[in-house]
């Protein structure tokens, strides 16, 4: 399985390493996104949730589940999936034109169905600037 998602995602980094076109307002915007998409989905809040995502989105939890933007945000809404805290660390930003990569280790404390636990992954999601706000467009979640 990881050799796999290697190999689907070294296009993707190979480009994204190679460009030297970011600039650091686009970093920063992209950064302030990932800030907000962090915050949305601590507060649960379908309006937050639905406003950062893409709607053609698609999230990929470290389980292999893949979700829409629709189920992403009722997973959330809904309580299965609770985060008391999240700290992103290790964080890395490429921007190339209207499209951002960003890979970050996810750390978090949750209260899934009301079960405490915590969970330390692998994440890179993928932004797109749509109509001048950057939106969240894909997310893979790996173990680490």
């Amino acid at each position: 399985m990881k050799k796999i998602l290697l190999l689907c995602l070294f296009p993707i980094l190979a480009l994204a390493s190679s460009c030297n076109a970011q600039s650091p307002d686009d970093v920063r915007d992209v950064a302030t996104a990932v800030e907000k998409l962090r915050a949305a989905m601590m507060s649960a809040k379908a309006a937050d949730l639905n406003a950062i995502a893409a709607d053609n989105l698609l999230y990929r939890h470290s389980s292999g589940t893949l979700e829409t933007k629709a189920q992403f945000v009722d997973t959330i809404v809904s309580g299965r999936s609770v985060f008391v805290t999240i700290d992103l660390t290790d964080q890395q930003i490429k921007v190339t034109g209207d499209t951002a990569i960003v890979c970050h280790t996810f750390n978090a404390k949750t209260n899934d169905n009301g079960k405490p636990g915590s969970v330390k992954i692998g994440i890179m999601l993928v932004w797109q600037k749509q109509k001048g706000e950057w939106r969240l467009l894909g997310r893979q979640a790996f173990r680490m």
